[in-house]
């Protein structure tokens, strides 16, 4: 009867103690964990990405900006010969195109006139219709001519409808910037603009326009990089655009980029590929270059802009500068022939190192600062002249006044002078001017004797192909030492080693003058 009685309560007592003990090891197991996360104490979780979020940003955007991206149309009327398109005159198709196209004047096979249309997109920056869009839109295909007609279509309006003419207020060819004008009666939407300076590569951005004529086309991509110069040289100068993936296509040029703020951060502009629609790269013109522009568009229906008559390769090249004895500037290659620069005393070879106290680290930086100087005013221009620093006050003048309408594309090098070819470790092939090139060279550059070689033929894999030395070049110096014979160049050769620095001084051929570089790096 005891026995009965004991072992019940015995086996409440062992579950009870293994009921401790499992207890016991799971408090100590949540204790353990909560000292290991201790670690993390301060981490902050990952949100899942919210893919609504981002897309209901993308359609905000959209909304706020659509309004204020019109449609361009553009018309050039082309005259062409009854038989521009015909095969030859005793082609059996001459009956076919005679009877169907004949006396049709917007048929281009029967002769008089027919429309070349063109489309564009631009955007709209005040409530009075004046929109800003590209130079290219407006401009006649592959010719530096204006379209007979512009009309502009609005967002949302008839496809039916014939749209809105308008009317140029300026153009400016440097930027590829226009800004046209239409008359409504009634105030129309507008875009803000943003501050292009702010944007952060990685961000993304919208495009918008009419690629193909598909009005209110909207693409998003992010901005790839900034300050893309696809031009060179001082064809690109005044062009340095943001670049993105956002698909831009014929059609776009003119419309906007915009940040997921709705603020106009760019003007696309131009596209890089190989078939001619998108690859993947696309160019905006930033808002702070197009504000300005707009800007002086609207005030005066053109852009004024500063020079000092100056020319410069955009990009420093280190060897240059240590020829010249500087650690900083922009080395001048010439100096226009009475222009601002000339009179003040600025000369070749000169390198200016600061303008009004601020260091000149590149070339758009000294563009910059003279580009937007009153027409007038005058700059304390600090050089390297002989590795001694000077300084000269020199007024800016006006830009279309002080750079004549030069330069075209080079003539091939076929001149025949007499000469032995030189070769080493340059990697080129060089002939004597003859006495009347020289002669050219000199009155040309304004050279105190003759001087120069020509170059004949370069190494593809060679030191000079490297630097930039191109078949026609006539080299003036190396290392500042004239060369004015073929000995001259081997001579010099002769003397270097590796790890030498070369600097070459040469003349480039141009269809009406020459233009004078300097090239240097170190021997391999």
């Amino acid at each position: 009867m005891n026995g009965r009685r004991i072992l019940p309560a015995f086996v409440v007592a062992v579950t009870l103690g293994v009921g401790i003990v499992i207890g016991t090891l799971v408090s100590h197991g949540v204790r353990a964990a909560r000292s290991a996360n201790a670690l993390a104490a301060d981490a902050t979780p990952l949100p899942a990405p919210s893919p609504a979020e981002l897309s209901n940003s993308f359609s905000r955007v959209a909304d706020m900006v659509e309004p204020a991206v019109v449609n361009i149309n553009t018309e050039t009327v082309v005259r062409v010969g009854r038989r521009r398109f015909h095969g030859q005159e005793d082609s059996p198709f001459g009956d076919f195109f005679d009877r169907f196209f004949q006396g049709d004047p917007d048929s281009p096979f029967g002769g008089g006139e027919f429309r070349q249309p063109s489309l564009g997109s631009g955007v709209i920056l005040d409530k009075n219709g004046y929109i800003l869009t590209n130079y290219h839109v407006l401009m006649q295909s592959g010719e530096n001519k204006p379209v007979d007609r512009i009309r502009v279509r609005l967002h949302g309006e008839d496809d039916g409808g014939r749209g809105h003419e308008a009317k140029v207020i300026g153009r400016d060819r440097e930027t590829d910037l226009a800004v046209i004008k239409i008359e409504t009666n009634k105030p129309l939407p507008y875009a803000q603009f943003g501050d292009s300076d702010s944007i952060r590569v990685g961000d993304w951005v919208l495009a918008i326009g009419s690629p193909f004529g598909l009005d209110s086309t909207v693409t998003a991509g992010i901005l790839s990089a900034k300050g893309r110069d696809i031009e060179g040289g001082a064809q690109g100068q005044f062009k340095r655009y943001l670049q993105t993936d956002a698909a831009i296509n014929p059609g776009n040029s003119g419309g906007p980029l915009v940040n997921l703020a709705g603020q106009v951060i760019g003007i696309n502009t131009a596209i890089a590929t190989n078939r001619g629609t998108y690859d993947g790269v696309g160019f905006a013109v930033p808002s702070n270059t197009a504000r300005k522009i707009y800007n002086q568009l609207i005030t005066s229906g053109s852009v004024q802009r500063g020079a000092i008559g100056v020319s410069f390769q955009n990009v420093n090249n280190p060897a240059v500068l240590r020829s010249f004895g500087a650690d900083h500037g922009v080395v001048v290659n010439s100096v226009e022939a009475g222009s601002p620069a000339e009179k003040a005393g600025l000369k070749r070879g000169d390198v200016i190192t600061s303008v009004n106290g601020r260091p000149i680290k590149e070339g758009d930086q000294l563009v910059g600062i003279v580009s937007e100087t009153e027409i007038g005013k005058k700059l304390k221009v600090e050089v390297l002249r002989d590795r001694k620093p000077m300084s000269f006050d020199v007024e800016v003048g006006d830009r279309n006044k002080t750079f004549s309408r030069l330069r075209g594309t080079p003539d091939d090098a076929e001149e025949e002078g007499g000469g032995e070819a030189a070769g080493g470790l340059f990697g080129i092939s060089v002939r004597n001017l003859t006495s009347e090139q020289a002669s050219d060279v000199a009155e040309k550059l304004n050279l105190s004797g003759a001087q120069g070689v020509l170059v004949t033929e370069v190494k593809g894999d060679g030191f000079a192909a490297d630097v930039g030395i191109v078949r026609g070049d006539i080299i003036l110096s190396i290392n500042h030492q004239p060369v004015r014979s073929a000995n001259d160049v081997a001579t010099i050769q002769g003397k270097l080693k590796s790890g030498d620095d070369v600097l070459f001084f040469v003349a480039r051929r141009t269809q009406r003058t020459f233009t004078t570089i300097y090239l240097a790096d170190r021997l391999p």
